[in-house]
């Protein structure tokens, strides 16, 4: 029989403070709002492309996209407000441009600030726990690869990687060491449990390390830290990269030993989705535990994807299951710098 971690009423659930950006931050959110009301997601606001950098030009707003994706993941309404929210349209000057951002639009442009529009959102959707920008500064992404060459944008570093065909070394947010909004960091300071990922290694995960105070927050708490590790490597971003390799870049963008544990899976990915990420120069993570422990991290590993319309995905609920039951499992106490099991 499968064990399942008890269910305390969601509101007296771990305070979870989960960073990062993209679809694998809001896809965890899904299944972690089941277990606790006290969530604050820390969002990137680096992006440039698409539809949130068409808003971002044009209404000079910080990009609305990966926030209204955690937003939505995180609502409680009726399911005809989700759907307007994802709903894109698709003729005219507003193609490819999402309901929701521009609903994200529309309240930044009658409050006071860009944290504020997201709050007045989070309260029209109903959501659980809070959406936090990490910062409300308009900083772009800069990468530098192994060749020497670099780009600015968000949206241009896969198409750079592509052609110079080498690793990216850096990234930097510019202008530099931006301000933390102060709400996230004090969600940070406040987590029982801080949840790197899962996402783009250097365009999700790491901007958020990059803004100021944020590091220094997650250094000084006494949670439990855990990378949620991803199942592929990424095209235009992390080809044959290992664990370690996105541990490592991870800890050279922010400090050593940032977090001592990382949950990676274990399930078989089917071979059609193998093959098919393959044609695309991706395939699946491999789990270098010695190398890995060699920087301190131990690697936990449990079955928490599935396959979604031929692309891999951590599954929401399976993923919220074990990183729950992981924080009920270790009883953290801090013993020079890391965390002991009681």
């Amino acid at each position: 029989m499968e064990y399942r971690p008890y269910r305390a009423p969601r509101k007296h659930g771990p305070r979870i403070a989960v960073i990062g950006g993209g679809h694998g931050l809001s896809n965890m959110l899904r299944g972690l709002k089941d277990y606790t009301e006290n969530l604050s997601a820390i969002v990137t606001v680096a992006d440039d492309g698409g539809g949130s950098g068409a808003l971002r030009q044009d209404l000079g707003m910080p990009p609305p996209g990966d926030i209204r994706n955690c937003l939505v993941a995180l609502a409680n309404t009726e399911p005809l407000m989700k759907q307007m929210m994802d709903y894109r349209f698709q003729e005219g000057t507003l193609a490819g441009q999402s309901f929701g951002n521009l609903f994200l639009a529309a309240l930044n442009g009658i409050s006071p600030s860009f944290d504020t529009a997201v709050r007045r959102m989070s309260e029209v959707l109903a959501i659980t726990g809070r959406v936090l920008p990490v910062t409300t500064a308009d900083v772009q992404l800069e990468a530098e690869f192994e060749n020497g060459a670099s780009v600015i944008g968000e949206s241009k570093i896969f198409h750079c990687k592509k052609k110079e065909d080498c690793r990216i070394t850096k990234v930097r947010l510019l202008p530099e060491h931006p301000k933390a909004l102060p709400e996230a960091l004090a969600a940070i300071r406040e987590a029982d449990m801080i949840v790197l990922g899962p996402g783009s290694l250097y365009t999700s995960i790491i901007p958020n390390l990059l803004v100021d105070g944020i590091v220094d927050a997650i250094q000084e708490s006494s949670a439990l830290k855990i990378y949620v590790c991803n199942v592929m490597t990424q095209e235009g971003e992390t080809e044959g990269y290992t664990a370690s390799d996105h541990i490592a870049a991870l800890f050279k963008h922010s400090v050593p030993g940032l977090f001592h544990l990382s949950l990676v899976n274990s399930s078989p990915i089917p071979q059609d989705a193998a093959e098919r990420y393959a044609q695309e120069g991706a395939e699946l993570l491999r789990y270098d535990k010695e190398r890995c422990a060699a920087l301190g991290v131990e690697l936990v590993s449990r079955p928490i994807v599935m396959v979604q319309d031929g692309y891999v995905r951590h599954h929401p609920d399976k993923l919220a299951q074990e990183l729950i039951l992981l924080h009920a499992e270790r009883n953290v106490r801090i013993a020079g710098g890391r965390y002991r099991t009681e």
